[in-house]
């Protein structure tokens, strides 16, 4: 059964999507979608991320355009651009909320409905990557992502873990989600492996190491590697900044670079 996208669609521009996963919070979703958003941005690429984290927003902040407000153009919203040269650009229920402070107590219906109206009302253009940060879980938000992406045919997704045994069996569950639904798996991320010290370079491994690659291994998906915990690039996210440009010496840069040419040579693959 081939299904095809609907007429004059927004995605229509849009090369590749991915979508970034975890069965925990907590792990750095949002983290590995704006570092991987950057590092392809830096490769050249027109890159948009899709926030579908309705309860907990935090890409806005992380690229510090928390204040901008959404417009509306012929073809629907117009989504909020990082730079002048509209290489990074975001849709976030965080750009929609009055307050800031405001609480999304929504049921699962309404925030479905949303889903679809981002992902079909949203005036992308041309991209080479759309990055969707979902929440946590496999549960509705998840559903309602994953059908109503279907039919532009993801790339796959990107499973994000913390090294120790608890965060690696959620999202074990999240590898379940992904083969039950029909969505590939690119690969696996540990995030927070190990914390290396600014002024020993020493690495310690305050979760354990080695339960996301272990995952990997066992479930047969690839290990596209391991992000240490970096002061670095705790305070670029907080202040809205570009870890990639402003921090190319940490210890945290050759893994993230890792992760995004990986990405780039799986689209070359796709399509070769």
């Amino acid at each position: 059964l081939i299904i095809f996208p609907p007429e004059r669609s927004n995605l229509a521009g849009v090369r590749h999507i991915l979508l970034v996963l975890s069965g925990k919070g907590g792990v750095g979703k949002s983290t590995i979608s704006t570092e991987l958003a950057l590092s392809l941005r830096h490769s050249g690429k027109k890159v948009g991320i899709l926030d579908v984290d309705l309860c907990g927003p935090s890409i806005p902040r992380m690229f510090r355009v928390q204040n901008s407000d959404v417009h509306q153009c012929d073809s629907g919203w117009v989504p909020v651009f990082v730079d002048q040269d509209k290489s990074i650009s975001l849709m976030s229920i965080g750009f929609l909320l009055e307050k800031p402070d405001d609480a999304v107590v929504w049921r699962g219906p309404k925030k479905n409905a949303l889903i679809k109206q981002f992902v079909g009302d949203v005036a992308w253009g041309d991209l080479d990557f759309l990055i969707v940060d979902t929440p946590p879980g496999t549960s509705d938000e998840h559903i309602s992502t994953v059908e109503a992406l279907r039919p532009y045919q993801p790339l796959g997704a990107i499973l994000v873990t913390t090294p120790q045994a608890v965060a690696v069996g959620d999202v074990r569950r999240e590898l379940t989600f992904c083969k039950k639904t029909g969505l590939k798996v690119l690969g696996i991320v540990e995030n927070m492996s190990g914390f290396v010290c600014p002024h020993c370079s020493e690495c310690t491994n305050i979760f354990s190491k080695g339960g996301g690659e272990e995952l990997a291994k066992h479930a047969g998906v690839p290990f596209l590697g391991c992000v240490p915990l970096d002061p670095q690039l705790s305070q670029s996210l907080e202040d809205g900044r570009d870890f990639i440009q402003e921090f190319p010496k940490s210890s945290a840069f050759p893994a993230l670079a890792h992760i995004a040419q990986q990405i780039l040579d799986a689209t070359s693959q796709r399509s070769s």
